[in-house]
């Protein structure tokens, strides 16, 4: 089977390779700020990828959109990356998702990519938009050059934005309506002319590996071996799950992808079945205030927190091990990050049905999984686990083992090894550009 992630142990962190003086150029869609105190800014979970990428190669370029606005408050100076920062280029491109933004910078834009896949040896590309997607056209630049190249993605950009073009503004829900087809046509002449696709979870995997010569299933995740809950606290979480209020987490943007108002309605379910809960959602978006307006219309303000963002990834981590169930209502086929923290901290996830969630909990069933836009199916899982807390129990020790394979330092690695053996190491074709070893995966940790 294509792309089938084997697993490092949590405790290995030998390198799956020696480094080699290679340079590696990406285009990351995270946008960049300027710091008032110089240099840029940049999230802090970034900081941490690049701290990454530098771990496996020699040289890093990467290419991020540079925004003028005020920054969110999750991003720090780019000098957190760490003493590897010296290794890595830091290359800001306009921020241009307005068509006639795109077009006056284009050309310029164009130039500076070409010459920088010039001195790169390895390439992989963020891909998802139209205007503004400057990872698109720096695939399509990486083809017309003759270089192989690695496309990465950890949602369907297309389907996302059909999906939820009936919520939101006029203009976004036009522009939507507009734009959705040939944003779909454009991942796939993208991920077509690749030499290998890297697409984050089974949802994205499931929807590009047709259209890919060599489509990988990796993982995007920024836990450490740290955050992995022991074994002393997850015995004591289970022995103080049998009493008490049912107590529901979730993290992440407040926006319609998400379900927002299907949480809610979830909530609301339960407390009409006699539930004792207690649920908060950190994370803030477009969608906030109007999810507090519902929230005081149903009467649960006393059972809900809706505090907002959370810059705390301590406190974040907290919440996730304390929670009993990660709920999620997810409408859009995408990876979040969120369900594997919540299965490192021993939380089941419990939400609607994808690949994504699936192939995360396909070892040791650490959560219940329902029919999309089912509240109803959905809420009546909670109800069950509510009043069977033995079955609560034993679902945080399935969701620990759930989370076993995954921390940011493997993941990270096998990534790495996918790009060196499709960009460096396979045969090429004839046509030049993509690889014959369609089925051949990477190798491996012995």
């Amino acid at each position: 089977m294509n792309g089938i992630l084997v697993e490092a142990s949590s405790s290995d962190t030998t390198p799956l390779a020696p480094m080699r003086d290679e340079t590696l150029l990406l285009y990351a869609p995270v946008p960049l700020y300027p710091n008032p105190d110089g240099g840029f800014l940049l999230e802090d979970q970034a900081c941490n990828g690049l701290r990454l990428w530098a771990e496996n190669f020699a040289k890093i370029i990467v290419m991020f959109p540079l925004a003028a606005e005020l920054p969110p408050p999750n991003w720090v100076p780019i000098e957190f990356v760490g003493a590897s920062l010296a290794r890595i280029e830091i290359v800001a491109l306009p921020m241009a998702y307005r068509p006639d933004q795109f077009l006056r910078a284009f050309r310029t834009t164009r130039r500076k990519i070409r010459s920088l896949i010039q001195r790169a040896d390895l390439m992989s590309f963020s891909i998802g938009g139209l205007f503004g997607d400057w990872g698109s056209i720096a695939g399509l630049q990486a083809f017309f050059m003759h270089r192989r190249f690695a496309v990465w993605t950890d949602r369907v950009e297309s389907e996302v934005t059909r999906r939820t073009m009936h919520s939101g503004p006029f203009r976004r829900r036009l522009r939507a309506r507009l734009t959705h087809r040939l944003m779909a046509w454009y991942e796939r002449v993208l991920i077509r002319r690749a030499a290998v696709g890297m697409f984050h979870g089974r949802d994205t995997f499931e929807a590009y590996a047709p259209y890919c010569v060599n489509p990988q299933v990796v993982h995007n995740a920024h836990v450490t071996h740290g955050d992995h809950i022991p074994a002393e606290i997850l015995n004591r979480k289970m022995a103080d799950a049998r009493h008490g209020p049912l107590r529901i987490c979730y993290v992440g943007r407040v926006e319609a992808m998400k379900g927002p108002y299907d949480w809610l309605a979830v909530l609301a379910g339960l407390a009409a079945q006699g539930v004792d809960f207690r649920a908060v959602w950190l994370g803030e978006g477009e969608d906030l205030e109007p999810m507090r307006a519902r929230l005081n219309e149903i009467g649960l303000q006393d059972r809900v927190d809706l505090p907002g963002f959370a810059c705390d990834r301590t406190e974040v981590m907290e919440h996730l091990r304390s929670a009993h169930v990660m709920l999620f209502c997810h409408k859009t086929p995408e990876s979040p990050r969120c369900l594997i923290e919540a299965l490192v901290s021993g939380t089941p996830i419990v939400g609607y049905e994808s690949a994504f969630p699936n192939d995360l909990i396909a070892g040791n069933s650490g959560g219940i999984l329902t029919p999309l836009d089912d509240v109803d199916t959905l809420t009546k899982a909670l109800c069950a686990l509510d009043a069977d807390r033995a079955r609560l129990a034993d679902l945080f020790a399935r969701a620990a083992r759930d989370g076993v394979p995954f921390d940011d330092e493997s993941v990270f690695r096998h990534r790495c090894e996918i790009l060196r053996h499709y960009l460096l190491e396979a045969p090429e074709r004839v046509a030049g550009i993509a690889t014959t070893v369609i089925n051949q995966p990477p190798p491996q940790a012995s």
